[in-house]
């Protein structure tokens, strides 16, 4: 009888054991599971600047972004390249719920706003690039969606009109909307030969990390609120 009963108290808390294992192995998949869906995504939405024109992965915007990310917030963070070398702020406009879509529920944390670069070199009127940053930031801003602003400047080559019609766009837009502003993408970078490639227009890897240093804080402040 008694080691019928032993056996019986050995058999319970063997079970006891089991289902306890089980349990805590749940709340372990359980937490990693919900660490997996708080990763914040930030959709870094541009042209070649951000899609990293010219240099080999690892070395471009969003790669270098998402490094500098990680190293200096605690959350686990995953930067999407969402740029198309060529892009005007008219074809930024035409993609941008495509864009959106592949993103986890179609609502990243963040968007990073690039465009307008390559309106300014070809001579697009500002008045079209306007329209069009416009109706982008306030369709991202409709659906809850935050943006920072990553602004441009004009090359004085199409005079001083244009310059301070097209200069103008991107403060506009962070007064009317009431978003933050990166004022100047290439900020420590533009015409410094040593900082870009052969083309002059696009960085280097080391032109990039140079913009990281300086626009990775703005990121950090935008994804705070």
């Amino acid at each position: 009888m008694k080691v019928n009963r032993l056996t019986k108290i050995l058999l319970l808390t063997r079970s006891f054991c089991v289902l306890a294992l089980f349990a805590i192995s749940g709340s372990i998949y359980a937490v990693q599971s919900d660490n997996e869906d708080k990763t914040v995504q930030v959709l870094a939405f541009g042209d070649s600047l951000t899609a990293g024109y010219g240099l080999p992965a690892g070395d471009g915007f969003t790669d270098q972004l998402e490094v500098w990310l990680n190293q200096n917030i605690d959350e686990s963070v995953k930067v999407i390249n969402a740029g198309v070398s060529g892009d005007t702020s008219s074809g930024g406009r035409s993609r941008l719920d495509w864009a959106l879509a592949p993103v986890k529920g179609g609502k990243p944390d963040l968007v990073i706003l690039e465009l307008g670069a390559n309106d300014a070199l070809r001579g697009v009127a500002p008045e079209i690039t306007r329209d069009n940053m416009d109706a982008m930031v306030k369709t991202l801003m409709d659906r809850g969606i935050p943006v920072l602003i990553a602004g441009m400047l004009a090359s004085p080559s199409w005079g001083p009109d244009y310059q301070a019609t097209f200069d103008a766009i991107f403060p506009d837009l962070k007064e009317k909307y009431d978003v933050p502003l990166y004022p100047f993408f290439l900020d420590g970078v533009a015409t410094i030969a040593s900082l870009n490639q052969e083309d002059g227009i696009h960085p280097t890897k080391e032109g990039v990390a140079i913009i990281i240093d300086k626009m990775g804080p703005y990121v950090v402040r935008a994804l705070s609120k």
